[in-house]
């Protein structure tokens, strides 16, 4: 039985600014399907330019907000979960923390004075979509918020921790305390790619971390970016996985577990050496509303049977139930309770 405060996610809380877009609209911002990049000067019009001209939806975001989310409504004890993040003292920031507090999760936001609340365009062509974050307040967190006691308790309390790639760009030395912590109380710490662009510009604070994940998360296109970057030669996903898995660690109690997903393909795990592939439950095209949160959706379905200390079948099972449920909705929400036995 999952117990209060079990899982912590550590992460940038962004509110999601969704809507169908058109290729015109992609190709005037230069962004790409199924890609996530951090907002430059050339894209700061493109929020307006999506509430005036489309049809927006504000729904609580962040890659590791939302894992943690779906983990929760998965696991249906309140306070299983906890997350830490930066956000703005603003209309946004509210709305945020009441999101949270419906979903039952534990939050601790750390609240920014001088900084807006982080925002992240999602736009929807076809189904498929491209990310845009301007992290703004997400930007600004500081480890001193997460040395605090009253913080820090929560992470004395976890058994899990599961903190997405983006926040490498915001602050690793956060995620340094948490990852030395877990490697010293053998506790469970898990970490995604998160985006090309993580592999490949922040190729030096991952391998700085990695040694500490006891899984690791991504998709095809992640795997194969980290691979390139690594100089591998290879774009062989069950390869990748396995050489990921293989990477040297800080703590030799348990073997490096590589999950990485497929879209329609199935999923990759990797562990001790050894492979396994696990379908996916396939959606007829029509039934597919948007693909935002499928990736965050899959860990946070994971992890909510993870942290219950199923076997690996089971995680897997979960990660594709929460996947299959969110692509069917706009952005990562779900029903009010799982059908998942």
């Amino acid at each position: 039985m999952a117990q209060e405060g079990i899982l912590l996610g550590m992460g940038n809380p962004l509110l999601d600014i969704s809507s169908v877009v058109d290729d015109d609209f992609l190709n005037k911002y230069d962004i790409k399907l199924n890609n996530a990049i951090l907002a430059e000067e050339k894209h700061l019009p493109l929020y307006d330019e999506m509430a005036s001209k489309y049809n927006v939806e504000y729904i609580a975001g962040g890659a590791t907000q939302n894992s943690i989310r779906v983990a929760q409504w998965m696991l249906q004890i309140p306070g299983a979960t906890s997350y830490i993040g930066c956000i703005g003292k603003d209309k946004f920031g509210e709305e945020m923390k009441k999101n949270s507090k419906l979903a039952g999760v534990n939050v601790h936001y750390y609240e920014d004075e001088s900084a807006s609340t982080g925002t992240c365009a999602v736009c929807v062509v076809g189904g498929e979509r491209s990310l845009v974050a301007n992290l703004s307040a997400a930007n600004c967190y500081k480890s001193e918020h997460l040395k605090k006691p009253e913080n820090w308790a929560l992470v004395e309390k976890a058994k899990y921790f599961y903190i997405a790639g983006f926040f490498l760009t915001v602050s690793p030395d956060s995620i340094r305390l948490v990852a030395e912590h877990a490697a010293a109380n053998n506790k469970v710490f898990m970490m995604n790619l998160s985006a090309p662009f993580i592999c490949e510009f922040f190729k030096d604070a991952l391998e700085k971390v990695l040694p500490y994940m006891d899984y690791i998360f991504g998709n095809e296109t992640e795997a194969r970016t980290f691979s390139k970057v690594q100089g591998w030669e290879t774009d062989d996903v069950e390869e990748i996985a396995l050489k990921l898995s293989q990477w040297p660690k800080a703590s030799e109690i348990r073997k490096r577990t590589t999950v990485i997903t497929q879209g329609a393909d199935p999923v990759v795990v990797a562990q001790d050496g050894k492979l396994k592939k696990f379908p996916v439950i396939v959606l007829p095209k029509d039934k597919l509303v948007d693909t935002n949160g499928a990736g965050d959706a899959f860990v946070g379905g994971f992890l909510s049977q993870l942290v219950q200390e199923k076997p690996i079948e089971e995680c897997v099972r979960a990660g594709c139930y929460a996947s299959h449920v969110i692509i069917q909705r706009s952005g990562c929400t779900y029903p009010e309770k799982p059908e998942f036995n």
